[in-house]
């Protein structure tokens, strides 16, 4: 097995490590502090928790056969390279929702609903941002996100936000309580303040200068591995006075990582600047601004 091989099994194991780890974390602050006071958060769980305070079937079940629907039409319409991760995410999470569900039938902190919704949402929203710094997905609502994505001029966190809002809403449906549509909202604010934190701003655009002799591989990879575009320019090096190709790529902050590993195993003596931009418009970003 090559270098190469090597260390793309290494950072696959590390990332499926932090999905677990972070699938872990989202359960127990789930299960523990937000189910057991019967709050509905987004997410599908969300619509699992309605289904099961109406009728009692326990999440997990309700869990998998809507993933196993969503993931089905996904397939056909995002492609099985967008299911790897999120499979393994959506089976895992099932299987520690039920241990969860089990092992915790009342709320860790007794009778302090609006800070277990505090706590739960804190430890939920760090649990998602590291499946996300893993580049997994838990399924539910990111699946109809990302394909709304594809069709339409809407991004996956608002349509995520509209999704959220709409679920918890649907709980004074059933519990005919506003103080448990507001604590759902709370949650959903707190969950999505840690998952941006944990993600470090990964909306948050940024500009890849690369200079490497390997710049054809370079560049060749950026559009096979993360499917985005990049551009080579000509330079000089003014020291040596020799020519030199300049990649500039363009991407979100989340996927820092995958570039930073992508020059690594192609060429480690690479120099590569990184730098922050306040806005970027066009095809796989924003749309243009009038």
């Amino acid at each position: 097995m090559g270098k190469l091989n090597i260390q793309k099994l290494y950072y696959s194991i590390q990332d499926y490590f932090l999905i677990m780890f972070g699938l872990i974390l989202y359960t127990f602050g789930w299960t523990g502090f937000i189910l057991p006071n019967e709050i509905v958060t987004g997410g599908l769980t969300g619509v699992c928790a309605l289904i099961f305070f109406a009728t009692g079937l326990p999440v997990s079940i309700s869990y998998v056969v809507f993933n196993v629907i969503l993931l089905a039409i996904a397939f056909k319409i995002l492609g099985g390279k967008f299911l790897v991760k999120t499979i393994f995410g959506v089976i895992a999470l099932s299987v520690l929702l039920s241990v969860g569900q089990w092992v915790f039938t009342e709320p860790i902190i007794q009778n302090e609903p609006f800070m277990s919704i505090v706590i739960g949402a804190m430890l939920c929203g760090t649990g998602i941002g590291l499946v996300f710094s893993g580049s997994g997905s838990t399924g539910g609502t990111d699946i109809i996100a990302a394909i709304v994505n594809k069709y339409k001029h809407v991004s996956i966190g608002r349509a995520m936000i509209v999704c959220d809002f709409f679920i918890i809403s649907s709980s004074y449906l059933l519990f005919h309580s506003v103080d448990k549509v507001v604590f759902g909202i709370v949650e959903m604010l707190i969950c999505n303040y840690m998952l941006d934190f944990v993600l470090n701003g990964s909306r948050q655009s940024i500009q890849f200068l690369i200079f490497s002799k390997e710049y054809a591989t370079i560049a060749d990879q950026v559009n096979k591995q993360m499917g985005r575009g990049c551009t080579v320019l000509d330079g000089t090096g003014w020291y040596s006075k020799e020519p030199v190709k300049v990649i500039v790529l363009l991407a979100k902050k989340s996927e820092s990582t995958m570039v930073f590993r992508l020059v690594k195993n192609i060429d480690n003596q690479a120099f590569i600047s990184q730098s922050n931009v306040r806005g970027v418009y066009g095809e796989g970003f924003d749309q243009i601004k009038v």
